[in-house]
Order: structure tokens, then C-alpha cells, then sequence
């Protein structure tokens, strides 16, 4: 497994979420299965996966069944980070019928999701194998997400970057059109910020590289650059200031990564691990009943 859940670090707000969510889903009731299953039915349902990839979202699932009745027996019968083939069980959920039908689709979709993050994140980092770059992933999230989806990234083995726009200073076009210029901005951020708080300057031509190292920035993206120009841009960046950070984002997809790669950035950003990846198909189903029918 890639990446350890914390119930510490997730448990209390995704509490809150999956509350909410299941509302969205469930409002007044689950009125096609209170009107066909009696409601002292028990089951017993098999969560299976019906392609190959990475399963992400297990405690998810989890959590998700216990919200919904506390009294269902969740069993994991692998571990998010774990590589599965087609056909795989990969948990067992048993107590009352309602209860599972009602959580069903939830935990399916978080799954579903999360898994084919972690798969096409896993993809991703294996056009890296060899190479000293570090995979992170971007904003690029669903609202009420982002915490689920960059966990994801965690468990195909990748890394986050920046969480929200709270967490580090990321001088982007915009912030540079507005504050009057790179130099500018750096200046304004490093009076605002605590001295421990690290500056990104986005940047996308080498002169404004120039401008970026000039000022002191401590972490550079290259934006969008050919290969030449980032090449160009890496020899200088680590000939000048060797401690700096460059990162590399923009147009990244599995056929150009590696040649990114190769480039000698540290770091390549890809939006596309959390809005661009397929679910992975997970199914539910109830294959044993026990006490289903009225005696």
C-alpha cells in the first residue's frame, strides 16, 4: 500500500460530507427498496471490481456503510494502493438489506472515483520509473472533494501539491499583470507572508526565469515551454541557484511526460490525476440472504 488513511486528518469533516451527500441521495427515503424488501431482511453483498487497476477509497466505503447503520460489517479484503486484476472481491458488507441498498451507491461512487485517480496517477508515475521527479497533482478538483482526490493521488503514488490558496504563495499571469511584474509581486508576497511560507513564480519564457531568480523566488514553474526552452531554463536555474525548485506544468499527458522528464525539472504538475481519469467499475452485489422472507 502507498499511503497510510488517517482517520485524523480525514474522519471529522468527511463525516459532515458524507452526511450530506447521502441526504442529497437518500432525502425523505429509499422508496425503491422500502417498498419491495421487507425491513428485517438481511444480506450479505460482495463489492467486486470488473476491470484491472488501483483500488483507493476502502475506508471511504467504510465510513460511508457506518453513517448509514452502524450495525453493517464492513470487511476490506484488500488495501487501498493494491494493484487488483478483473473479477476481484475486494470487500464483503453484511446486516440489513436497507442498509446496504441505501449506502450503496455512495460508496460506489467514491470509490469508483478515488480508484480511477489512484489507476491513472499509478500510470503516470510509472512513465517516471528511473527518473529523480516527483509526480504532483493541482487545484484541478470537484468542490467538496479535494481531500478525497489528492488522498487519491497519495495512493497511485503521487504527490500533492498545494492544497488550497491558503497554504503557499503561487504567483501566477494574472497576479504578475496585476501586481506590475514578477519582481513586484515577490517583493508584496515576502512583506505578507511569514518567513516560513515558500514563493512560486509561474513563469514562460526565460526571461521572466531570469526575473524569477533575480527576485528570489524559491520554487519555478515553467509553463507551457518546448523542450528547448526548459532545457535552457534548468541548466540556468541550477547553474545560478541550485536550491531552487523547478516545476514543470502544462500539456503534460502520458506521451510527453517522460520527455518532460527528462528535461531535469524536479517536480511536473499534471491536472489531468483529478479531472481527467476514468472511474474504475466497481459493483455491489448481494449474494447471500439470510431471514428475507416474513416466516
Amino acid at each position: 500500500m502507498m499511503y497510510e488513511w488517517n482517520p485524523h486528518r480525514y474522519d471529522a469533516s468527511l463525516r459532515g460530507l458524507i452526511k450530506s451527500w447521502l441526504d442529497e441521495d437518500v432525502g425523505s427515503g429509499d422508496i425503491s427498496t422500502e417498498s419491495t424488501i421487507p425491513s428485517h431482511s438481511q444480506s450479505k453483498a460482495i463489492i467486486h471490481v470488473k476491470q484491472e487497476g488501483i483500488i483507493a477509497g476502502l475506508p471511504v466505503a467504510e465510513l460511508v456503510f457506518e453513517i448509514v447503520d452502524s450495525e453493517l460489517v464492513f470487511r476490506p479484503l484488500v488495501k487501498d494502493g493494491d494493484h487488483v486484476t478483473k473479477g476481484t472481491v475486494i470487500a464483503e458488507v453484511e446486516g440489513r438489506t436497507h442498509s446496504l441498498l441505501t449506502g450503496e451507491r455512495l460508496a460506489l461512487n467514491l470509490m469508483q472515483r478515488l480508484s480511477g485517480i489512484a489507476t491513472t496517477t499509478a500510470a503516470y508515475v510509472r512513465k517516471l520509473e528511473g527518473l529523480p521527479v516527483r509526480l504532483a497533482d493541482t487545484r484541478k478538483t470537484t468542490p467538496g472533494h479535494r481531500m478525497l482526490e489528492k488522498y487519491a493521488v497519495r495512493v497511485g503514488g503521487g504527490s500533492n501539491h498545494r492544497f488550497g490558496l491558503y497554504d503557499a504563495v503561487m504567483i501566477k499571469d494574472n497576479h504578475i499583470k496585476g501586481a506590475g511584474g514578477i519582481t513586484a509581486a515577490v517583493e508584496a508576497s515576502r512583506r505578507f507572508i511569514p518567513h516560513t511560507m515558500k514563493i512560486e513564480v509561474e513563469t514562460e519564457s526565460l526571461e521572466q526565469v531570469k526575473e524569477a531568480l533575480a527576485c528570489g523566488a524559491d520554487i519555478i514553474m515553467l509553463d507551457n515551454m518546448s523542450r528547448e526552452s526548459m532545457k535552457a531554463a534548468v541548466s540556468l536555474i541550477k547553474s545560478q541557484s541550485p536550491h531552487v525548485i523547478v516545476e514543470a506544468s502544462g500539456g503534460v499527458n502520458l506521451d510527453s511526460i517522460h520527455g518532460i522528464a527528462s528535461c531535469g525539472v524536479d517536480v511536473i504538475s499534471v491536472g489531468a490525476l483529478t479531472y481527467s481519469f476514468q472511474n474504475l467499475d466497481i459493483s455491489l452485489d448481494l449474494n447471500e440472504k439470510k431471514g428475507g422472507q416474513d416466516s
